[in-house]
């Protein structure tokens, strides 16, 4: 059994952790308002979840998942993750965010900042490009002939096998893309970015469609850097 961790406890990260207490595991969550707050999400979830401190979660937990805006990534405790595998969800909206002129000009990717910030964590990409509905219902078990997968990012190949793992128990098969730096390959206004597991691609919240590794690993080869257009 997996001690899954989260820091920022919204769609995403109640998404997954239901998926993961559904498949036998523990869940520890925070979220930026405190563990009183997370008292429903909690109760929901049942006896295998329950609600903590953010350093409170990377203590406890076997791998993290950080869920929160972009703008807030510097708030995740740095020491606290040490050794950790730590899943990052986060996309860069301008809008939401502010602008990031390293992200504007394509120097780094979102994950690249993030392991800057966490130096002696291990990043994974995952979870980024998929609405949070498609991901609670798209999940089947292995061997399933309509398992989607979802793509990983990572420089540390343990760390990837160690999520690989993990999604494969929560419902999902794998497809990875290689360094982290390769994460940008998912990012919002790509080709792998959410409308390959939605039912009618111009309005995800109608319903989902099952994406194969054949097809996340197509839809994630023809993206396309601003820069390269």
């Amino acid at each position: 059994m997996t001690t899954w961790g989260f820091i920022g406890s919204g769609h995403i990260g109640g998404t997954v952790a239901r998926l993961a207490v559904d498949a036998g595991h523990d869940v520890v969550l925070s979220n930026s308002r405190g563990p009183e707050t997370l008292a429903d999400l909690v109760a929901d979830l049942g006896a295998h979840a329950r609600a903590a401190k953010p350093e409170e979660v990377a203590a406890a937990a076997d791998v993290v998942v950080v869920t929160i805006p972009l703008s807030a990534y510097r708030r995740v405790p740095s020491e606290a993750l040490v050794g950790k595998v730590v899943i990052d969800t986060m996309n860069y909206y301008p809008q939401r965010d502010g602008t990031i002129a390293e992200l504007e000009d394509e120097s780094t990717t979102t994950s690249e900042l993030l392991q800057a910030h966490l130096p002696g964590a291990h990043v994974v990409k995952a979870f980024n490009n998929i609405f949070f509905g498609h991901l609670a219902s798209l999940a089947r078990p292995s061997g399933s002939p309509d398992r989607s997968a979802l793509a990983i990012a990572g420089d540390d190949d343990g760390a990837k096998a160690l999520v690989t793992r993990l999604l494969d128990e929560i419902g999902y098969d794998t497809v990875d893309l290689g360094a982290l730096a390769e994460g940008w390959r998912t990012q919002r206004d790509t080709a792998a970015y959410g409308t390959m597991y939605a039912a009618d691609p111009a309005d995800w919240a109608t319903g989902a469609q099952p994406a194969s590794v054949e097809v996340v690993r197509g839809k994630a080869a023809q993206a396309r850097r601003y820069r390269d257009s």
